[in-house]
């Protein structure tokens, strides 16, 4: 390992502490590292305009930096245990190539704003990931809803038989709830759109640091301005990330709840592609649905992560190296979600559906609830309506489960799906999530 960035006299440095105190930060550093290396070129350009570093020196570190990035790119440069952790990898990187010139990058920051920036710029680019893949999802349930609108299908309440629904209308469903989990993972990114850089330790420093600049070059919308508050945005922060995540999570849970069961053969409603089963090791006539059965564990991990990062957390103002396990599980979730979720669209796609099987577990019982609507629209106070029919279940012949679903009129029902809307509100949320990747690549590119 190379000597610590706060070696000084008298320090005294053991291996084994320093290599239990690092931890996992190497593994973990190797998906920031990008991102700390396009911060620390914003903060060089933010230190040359104010005259804290020579013009030479900071076009030197830039350049030194840039072919760095290109380095880790292309696999040339791998961080690994010679180095502390990310941020002593560039700088001893830098130092090794500039010398003293490339010592001056730490000028005015501290490790505690470049973990910041740079898991900020990490959750951002992760966040915008996953809602690429929740509209992807979204729109892979919609395509579905479309094909499936008029499939009659048992809709159920408590795991029993309820109403006659529709295949579009369970489909739909999912079409809205990835939308919307979506749309939560855009306003989350919010909180992540502020830039901590040059908040230095969590009390400024003694430079007039253009921190608005370099908020700009990087993309951000604007700066954490207190630098205490900076500090306690590390882990808490991450918690809403998360927990837009866990709503993704959630959605996948449902989805894979609803397949299990449905690829029962009690139920026999659908079929999963042969590459979402495997075989028993024991018993030839088996094919489990493992797929799904993994995917409904997402939530749970996800939940997890949550509450080690809650735990982490309970910790008073300031920075403590306890902050430092913040990230593993972030990094951990955002993982697991973006796995998990490349499948899903695929699986939506290529889910067949027994449209006899569903359409056999109508039962006339089911058309209950129409034919109360129907006394009480007709004038009968509904709780009559409702004795009335119950009265004489047993009664009841008529299982015309295609008239049910059709006559199902209210906005969202099995008559009226409103696939158009849904279809526009995914649109509209292309168009955003397009455009924040447009704004994202032009501060890349500066």
């Amino acid at each position: 390992m190379t000597t610590p960035l706060w070696d000084k006299p008298g320090a005294e440095i053991d291996l084994a502490t320093m290599r239990y105190m690092a931890g996992r930060d190497i593994e973990l550093d190797r998906r920031l590292l990008p991102h700390d290396i396009r911060a620390s070129i914003a903060h060089v350009r933010g230190l040359r305009s104010i005259g804290a570093l020579p013009g030479a020196d900071a076009d030197a570190i830039i350049t030194e930096l840039r072919t760095l990035a290109d380095d880790v790119r292309s696999g040339e440069f791998v961080l690994d245990d010679r180095f502390e952790d990310g941020h002593s990898a560039i700088e001893a990187r830098l130092v090794d190539r500039l010398g003293a010139a490339g010592g001056r990058v730490h000028l005015g920051r501290s490790r505690n704003d470049q973990v910041l920036v740079a898991m900020s710029l990490y959750v951002r680019a992760e966040l915008a990931r996953v809602r690429t893949l929740a509209l992807d999802a979204a729109c892979a349930a919609l395509d579905r809803a479309r094909e499936l609108e008029h499939v009659v299908m048992p809709g159920y309440t408590h795991l029993q038989r309820a109403v006659p629904s529709t295949a579009g209308l369970w489909m739909a469903s999912f079409a809205e709830s990835y939308l919307e989990n979506a749309s939560l993972l855009r306003l989350s990114a919010q909180w992540f759109d502020a830039c901590p850089l040059g908040t230095a330790a969590g009390y400024g420093v003694n430079l007039d640091l253009p921190r608005d600049a370099v908020a700009d070059e990087l993309g951000f919308a604007r700066v954490v301005v207190n630098p205490m508050h900076a500090q306690a945005c590390r882990g808490s922060h991450d918690v809403q990330a998360l927990a837009a995540l866990w709503q993704v999570a959630q959605t996948v849970r449902r989805f894979a709840w609803d397949l299990s069961l449905f690829a029962s053969a009690e139920f026999g409603f659908v079929r999963l592609p042969a590459r979402a089963t495997t075989g028993s090791s024991i018993m030839p006539n088996k094919r489990n649905p493992d797929l799904a059965e993994l995917l409904r564990t997402l939530a749970a991990e996800v939940g997890g992560r949550i509450a080690e990062l809650i735990q982490i957390v309970s910790l008073p103002s300031g920075y403590h190296r306890d902050l430092q396990s913040a990230k593993a599980p972030v990094i951990a979730a955002f993982e697991a979600v973006s796995a998990a979720m490349t499948l899903v669209p695929p699986l939506i796609r290529d889910l067949e559906c027994d449209r006899a099987r569903m359409r056999a577990a109508i039962e006339p019982a089911m058309l209950a609830t129409d034919e109360a609507v129907r006394l009480a629209a007709g004038g009968m106070p509904f709780r009559d309506a409702y004795r009335a029919v119950a009265e004489r279940l047993g009664s009841l012949t008529d299982a015309d489960a295609d008239r049910s679903v059709r006559e199902r009129v209210s906005l969202g029902g099995t008559g009226n799906l409103g696939l158009d809307i849904l279809s526009r509100r995914i649109d509209e949320e292309r168009e955003r999530r397009l455009a924040d990747d447009s704004d994202s690549d032009a501060a890349e590119r500066t």
